[in-house]
């Protein structure tokens, strides 16, 4: 220590540095030199080390499953935030989890809505891949995050992807329905009295027309102040969002996904005794077949990834049993191309008027939807769930969502919403990096442009997409169930969700319950017949009809005082304490 002591108490003279000057002109370009230089060094460590590859992630824990009966030491991987820098291996797996875990819901409204219109192979092969190609664009726009001008943005800055709503499903089904019984579209009825559809592309053009117009309510939506849609759409309004989403998962359970799942569809679930739905599908299945020929899909649990892709997995297993019995037809796979794009083929826009009002509430509806979906992925990537950038995230997102139902129309696609899917993706794989969300949209662009692939789709038997769907939709059901569980029920708020389920089951187990509402009407005008339309079309719609019930009552019923409740609780606690002790 005594060695050092003359350095430590020693002063030593400044030294002044050397003057450097560096010209304005100079300063940039070497700025620009630098950072292209560490960008340079960055991308050679990621494609040239193991690190850069893989990381620290523990990939076995993502791939293998739990064995029963044995005890396996498992630790969590590392989480890896919006921005980290995230190993090649772990982004590319990641955003295959998700493009797979997405893949089920985006096929199955493309081909509900082919099978309902009666197009052809080709048209419905291409309806699939211009779902997946459009999602995997839109989906990038999201998870842009934009800046516009002063606090507004584009896109939420998470890993927030789109996909069809299945409330477009829904509203999109009656709206067709609509068409046939106005005479929009062709039906045909045999001499036993057996109705038949007729192909109808052009339905589709003006349901996309329509809410191409109707996509603009959100977008104006969106430029409102947070604190304004905080007052449209408060949390009380859980309740309401959560009786829609109910309603939308059991009515599409009823109309497609276990009508399917049994082997009946189209007409023949009727049973008629002749004409080409005598057999199911019809009489020239390869596998014809009365009604109720069930193939049951197997729910394989496993590894997280395997987790992460079951209705994938559901799908394989019952398209081998399906094939095995001869139920898969190669035809759509031997006529879709090989290769194939947006545009492929086109239809031509145009407006129903009777589907503005009840597009104009699906837009609601996806506007409230994004608000709960956009907070789930915040608060499962670990941001800040309150604030001004979440705010702007809030912001952000309704309005790509608005565009999206925009975009969407022009590229030939039903409208496209905030899917929710992919947030238990995040928080199994631990993985919120936005690196991998691109990969997701790369896959989904990747699956679209393979046309075969949408072949392979769309041979895919109806048993067993009926029993994926019937899965799928149930598990819409079930969110619906997990948001109403958030809410603190008191007596209003069980009175005004009893009288939405009213409406909406009442609806659902009694289709024709508001289908005559106005036939006493005598000679309506055009405008008027066109609002009766309107409304027919909403109030036989499920989730239409409770929401705007719950939304409704929800205005004009006036709030309790929660401390009476309360107290009255704790009155009912206290005395069912006394009994106790008494027995």
């Amino acid at each position: 220590m005594a060695s050092l002591s003359p350095s430590v108490h020693a002063q030593p003279s400044p030294v002044k540095p050397p003057e450097v000057t560096i010209s304005p002109e100079a300063s940039p370009s070497r700025s620009r030199g630098s950072k292209l230089a560490q960008e340079a060094r960055r991308v050679k460590h990621k494609f040239t080390t193991r690190d850069g590859w893989f990381g620290d992630y523990d990939y076995s824990w993502l791939c293998m499953p739990t064995l029963p009966f044995t005890k396996q030491e498992r630790r969590n991987p590392p989480f890896y935030a919006l921005d980290a820098d995230l190993p090649l291996v772990l982004a590319i797996s990641s955003g295959l989890q998700h493009a797979l875990a997405m893949l089920a819901g985006l096929i199955t409204p493309p081909i509900i809505f082919a099978s309902t219109l009666n197009l052809d192979s080709s048209t419905s092969s291409y309806l699939i891949s211009a779902s997946l190609i459009g999602c995997g664009i839109m989906s990038l726009v999201q998870m842009s995050r934009i800046h516009l001008f002063r606090g507004y943005y584009l896109g939420t800055g998470l890993i927030t992807v789109v996909g069809t709503s299945f409330a477009t499903l829904s509203t999109a089904n009656a709206i067709f329905d609509s068409m046939y019984k106005d005479g929009t579209c062709p039906t045909t009825t045999s001499a036993d009295g057996t109705t038949t559809r007729g192909p109808c592309p052009n339905a589709y053009g003006m349901v996309l027309g329509t809410s191409l117009i109707c996509s603009f309510l959100e977008i104006f939506m969106s430029f409102s102040s947070p604190k304004v849609l905080k007052r449209v759409f408060p949390p009380l309004l859980m309740f309401v969002q959560g009786t829609v989403i109910l309603m939308i998962g059991a009515s599409l359970i009823g109309d497609s996904g276990a009508a399917n799942w049994g082997g009946g569809s189209n007409d023949c679930q009727n049973r008629p005794t002749s004409g080409i739905f005598q057999l199911c599908p019809t009489i020239f299945g390869p596998r014809a077949l009365p009604y109720v020929s069930a193939i049951i899909l197997t729910e394989i649990f496993g590894s997280p990834f395997l987790k992460n892709i079951s209705i994938i997995v559901g799908l394989l297993v019952g398209c081998i049993v399906a094939g095995a019995t001869g139920y898969i037809s190669s035809s759509t796979i031997k006529s879709a191309p090989a290769i194939t794009f947006l545009w492929v083929h086109t239809f031509k826009l145009g407006v129903y008027p009777p589907a503005i009002l009840p597009m104009l509430a699906v837009y609601v509806s996806l506007a409230m939807e994004a608000i709960g979906d956009i907070t789930a992925s915040a608060e499962v990537s670990r941001q800040a769930v309150v604030g001004d950038v979440f705010d702007s995230r809030i912001q952000g997102g309704i309005l790509a969502d608005g565009i999206s139902g925009l975009v969407s129309a022009l590229f030939t696609v039903t409208p496209l919403s905030v899917f929710a899917q992919n947030n238990g993706v995040i928080a199994i794989t631990r993985c919120a990096n936005r690196g991998a969300g691109r990969w997701c949209c790369f896959f989904l662009i990747l699956f679209g442009v393979l046309g075969k692939l949408s072949g392979v789709f769309l041979a895919i038997p109806n048993p067993v997409l009926g029993g994926v769907t019937t899965f799928l939709f149930a598990n819409v059901a079930a969110s619906g169930v997990r948001v109403l569980a958030h809410v603190r029920f008191l007596r209003r708020e069980r009175f005004i969700l009893s009288a939405a389920l009213a409406f909406g089951f009442g609806n659902l187990l009694h289709p024709d319950l508001f289908t005559h509402l106005f036939e006493g009407v005598d000679n309506p005008n055009k405008g008027l017949k066109g609002l009766f339309d309107s409304m027919t079309i909403v109030l036989s719609t499920p989730f239409l009809s409770s929401g705007i019930v719950a939304a409704v009552l929800n205005l004009i019923i006036p709030a309790e005082v929660e401390e009476t409740d309360r107290s009255s609780e704790e009155e009912e606690v206290t005395d069912l304490e006394s009994q106790e002790k008494v027995d």
